[in-house]
């Protein structure tokens, strides 16, 4: 799971058990199949797929997995996959952001839709909560990096928008025009990043009660792990409390 930070959406990734990893890793290998069929299999060369590699790499996905995925790519057999968004509300009236990747959209959004309803949440029409979210590059590193200050002069200097600095370590945030050229600028002065990805990143949040907050996470754990379901993003804030108990 994601750190916490005022700003930073909170992401359910699991990954402690064998199972869990192992359908982490398929999310991740269709990512890097998509990405390589799109475009060239050399992540030099294809800004989408280098990205993947790095949000493979970052949950320690070995290079043979990564390059049999680039080769499934390019393969005439690979599959044919829809990039969807789904909006909705889920208790205590926060937003949520669904992106897919499936290969039959009727059966992913009936999934979804009814997912929703069951963990007291309600599907809506696309557009629907995305305006309280601002679609972003995010850029992150280490807070072993380098010092805040540090941090926000080269952002400044790479062309960044803002780069926030917490105790998890330092992000940089850039518009999605200037994600390339801003992770590019990094990565020559830093290395390679923590993690690199467009996301949806709220623009205020949204406090949830415990009881309600209960039911959210079931929700949103039930949509990370359907297969289809490449990231879930939230408005939401949860309680000191909740936090722990997640934690523990």
């Amino acid at each position: 799971m994601a750190g916490h930070s005022q700003f930073k959406n909170i992401m359910f990734r699991k990954g402690k058990q064998d199972k869990e990893r192992s359908k982490l890793f398929s999310k991740l290998g269709r990512e890097i199949t998509v990405a390589s069929k799109l475009g060239l299999p050399d992540p030099a060369h294809n800004p989408r797929l280098r990205t993947a590699i790095i949000a493979a790499k970052a949950q320690s996905m070995s290079k043979d997995t990564i390059d049999r995925a680039i080769k499934k790519g390019q393969g005439g057999d690979a599959e044919d996959y829809d990039e969807v968004r789904y909006e909705g509300r889920g208790p205590g009236g926060v937003a949520l952001i669904v992106e897919a990747l499936t290969d039959n959209r009727n059966r992913t959004s009936a999934d979804v839709r009814s997912t929703f309803a069951k963990y007291a949440g309600e599907m809506g029409a696309t557009n629907s909560v995305a305006f309280l979210f601002d679609h972003v590059g995010q850029i992150t590193y280490a807070k072993d990096k380098g010092s805040d200050d540090a941090m926000l002069e080269l952002a400044i200097e790479a062309g960044a928008d803002e780069c926030i600095s917490t105790e998890d370590g330092h992000e940089f945030l850039t518009s999605l025009a200037d994600f390339i050229t801003v992770r590019d600028a990094l990565e020559t002065k830093l290395g390679a990043p923590a993690s690199a990805a467009f996301t949806w990143r709220p623009q205020t949040l949204v406090p949830v009660k415990d009881d309600a907050g209960e039911n959210l996470i079931k929700l949103i754990e039930a949509l990370d792990d359907h297969d289809d379901v490449q990231n879930v993003y939230g408005n939401y804030e949860l309680s000191q409390a909740m936090l722990e108990k997640l934690a523990g």
